[in-house]
């Protein structure tokens, strides 16, 4: 399913820009993930997922395959899969920015695929939980933004800094862990609100009589 999302944040794109393409830095400000790994180009981590009692824990990876500095457009590739097998993700995820005035108009298109118990909510539960997170998404992101130096300032230290060792050696290989908080579950009820009690009712109602059965049966045999 394809699923399409527009923020605004108050920062020049130039500034947007850099923090939008640190992985690191953004990790936190994403609902539910946690960034645990770095090897090379590749970010690994987690997204937790909840539905009432029920907790989804997607582990995966994701990279850049395309980041366009001067028009200010990346792609990235995040694949994951149920820590219990039961479902995996992936999403192939465009960023495109434009500058309005002193501050950045993001746009984000992520072709996502799911499968397991998240893809019985379909297109109209996902874009409505997908709009929500994104807001809650910008709002962390802003707020990093104006903890931020600018990027001016950034640059200008650079050029006037001499250059040493530690500035020229490329970096070391290998996985760095990174040691961030525990990711709270997104919960699916309390984001999407009743179009996820619409879609839960009939597995609910089963899952009910189900029980009231058993029991029934229990009582029947223990007579």
């Amino acid at each position: 399913m394809e699923l399409n999302n527009d923020f605004e944040v108050n920062a020049p794109i130039e500034k947007a820009w850099a923090v939008l393409t640190d992985v690191e830095k953004i990790a936190p400000c994403l609902p539910g993930a946690q960034l645990q790994e770095v090897e090379g180009d590749e970010y690994r981590g987690i997204v937790k997922v909840k539905v009432g009692p029920i907790t989804a824990q997607y582990k995966g990876a994701a990279t850049f395959i395309e980041k366009d500095d001067a028009n200010h457009r990346a792609v990235l590739k995040a694949d994951g899969r149920d820590t219990r097998g039961a479902g995996n993700a992936s999403a192939m995820i465009t960023a495109q920015m434009q500058a309005v005035g002193d501050r950045t108009r993001v746009s984000v298109s992520t072709d996502l695929t799911v499968t397991g118990k998240v893809a019985q909510f379909g297109r109209g539960v996902m874009a409505d939980v997908s709009a929500k997170l994104m807001t809650q998404f910008a709002d962390n992101l802003e707020q990093l933004m104006e903890a931020e130096p600018s990027t001016a300032a950034k640059v200008d230290d650079v050029v006037a800094a001499p250059a040493t060792s530690a500035q020229t050696s490329a970096p070391t290989s290998g996985v760095r862990k990174i040691d961030s908080p525990e990711a709270k579950p997104v919960d699916l009820i309390d984001t999407a609100g009743s179009p996820v009690l619409k879609r839960l009712a009939p597995v609910l109602g089963v899952l009910l009589g189900f029980l009231l059965l058993r029991r029934r049966f229990r009582r029947c045999r223990n007579k």
